[in-house]
């Protein structure tokens, strides 16, 4: 059979074919388009069991392009389908035997085509650019690509393979499926011109500690500016936001960590009475001791004394076993693979990363209760939740969602408003 499949017969016989596993490639109209509203170009399917990849179109203008959900239905046939970026590729087919291979951070160089850079050089403002691209090179660069990738298809399943491919792709595919409701005219104002309602953000989870960053067309969705007034063109779209805060987030994650026990939930104002300051200085105090060192005069607190003794073997194992793992999604930091490491730098890292692994598991939790509501999670930042909220759902959803946070031992605070400038 051709590489290229057009017409039923061919669509028929490939899907009677009795592949079982396969890689797959999704190729857009546009690479520079959000995928939550970008149009489908082709598919790539490389059956491991085959020879070559096979291209199916679906808006492409050198084909006989077929319907969509043929496409998903001969998708759906597959045991497993191998795929590198399986939170975007879940924007185009929401498929539950997707397994990402390309687990972040990853440092891999995958080809590149000229006519692509071409391309995009003179059309990039057209919508379906890659409509334009001939058929041949994208199957070209699809073929390239599945050779660089397949000797990750036989790596070791490891426990945090699984946790990315069943939690955290998921999760922040969601969050980004969403939306945030905007008002066009004071969008367009601060970032960029639109006529749209709802942007959509997009994760980066390729990063050294796993902690993701939250970039698109030029907005950093992670930093928005608190005092300039851009949070404002951020509205709800339906009655208000709900902002839940992590209380201090970091010290919580050491504190798990360590074993250690706070008498109080209002961690700073225990500290205050450690350090014998007012609340304000003591938060300052723990977190340069978190980020930067203990302090001498503070190495006798039982805090700080047993968290010195944590760092210390978490260095040991380090140094002499060669990794440390994260305890919720045990990702693995090597020794080989990072440079100019110290023991302050090193439970940094683990602190992100066991931040953005909880935060996986609470917006996963609360996710699963969402899907009764209208009320939606539209965004996330390093210690909190965004929510568009539906006040007619808030009497039975808001303590429910409460309730995720106290299930995962974290305190919380609320702020509200009308917009994202303007919550308190």
């Amino acid at each position: 059979m051709y590489w290229l499949i057009e017409d039923l017969e061919q669509l028929k016989t490939f899907y009677n074919s009795g592949y079982k596993k396969a890689y797959i490639e999704i190729i857009s109209n546009n690479d520079q388009i959000h995928p939550a509203i970008n149009d489908l170009c082709a598919v790539y399917i490389r059956p491991l069991e085959a020879s070559k990849g096979f291209m199916l179109c679906t808006s492409h203008s050198e084909a006989i392009n077929v319907e969509k959900d043929w496409v998903y239905k001969i998708l759906q046939k597959f045991d497993v389908l191998y795929c590198k970026n399986k939170k975007q590729l879940l924007h185009y087919f929401i498929l539950q035997n997707l397994e990402d291979i390309l687990l972040p951070p990853s440092n891999i160089d995958l080809p590149n085509i000229p006519t692509y850079d071409i391309m995009y050089r003179k059309y990039h403002k057209l919508d379906n650019v890659n409509t334009l691209v001939p058929l041949v090179k994208h199957y070209e660069w699809c073929e390239s690509v599945y050779n660089v990738v397949k000797p990750l298809i036989h790596q070791e399943k490891t426990p945090y393979y699984e946790f990315y491919n069943t939690k955290t792709s998921v999760v922040f595919n969601a969050i980004e499926r969403n939306g945030i409701g905007i008002n066009p005219e004071l969008f367009s104002e601060h970032f960029y011109p639109t006529k749209a309602d709802t942007v959509h953000t997009q994760f980066n989870l390729n990063t050294t500690t796993t902690r993701p960053s939250n970039k698109f067309k030029g907005v950093n969705y992670a930093a928005l500016n608190k005092k300039n007034g851009e949070r404002r063109c951020f509205i709800p779209k339906n009655d208000e936001f709900i902002e839940l805060d992590v209380v201090a987030y970091h010290p919580s994650i050491a504190a798990s960590l360590i074993d250690y026990t706070f008498p109080t939930a209002d961690i700073h104002t225990h500290f205050s009475e450690m350090y014998e300051v007012d609340r304000s200085k003591a938060k300052e105090l723990t977190f340069k001791q978190l980020y930067g060192g203990i302090f001498k005069e503070y190495k006798d607190l039982p805090f700080f004394r047993d968290l010195q003794t944590f760092m210390d073997k978490l260095w040991y194992q380090f140094q002499n076993e060669g990794y440390i793992e994260c305890p919720i999604s045990q990702y693995r930091f090597y020794r080989d693979k990072l440079e100019n490491m110290n023991s302050n730098k090193l439970f940094n890292y683990l602190l992100q990363c066991v931040e953005t692994s909880q935060n996986t598991l609470v917006t996963w939790d609360i996710f699963r209760i969402l899907t009764q509501y209208e009320s939606k999670l539209i965004h996330y930042t390093y210690d909190s939740v965004l929510l568009d909220f539906d006040s007619s759902e808030e009497s039975e959803l808001l303590p429910l969602i409460k309730d995720v946070f106290s299930s995962h031992k974290l305190n919380i605070s609320e702020v509200r408003g009308k917009n994202y400038g303007d919550i308190k």
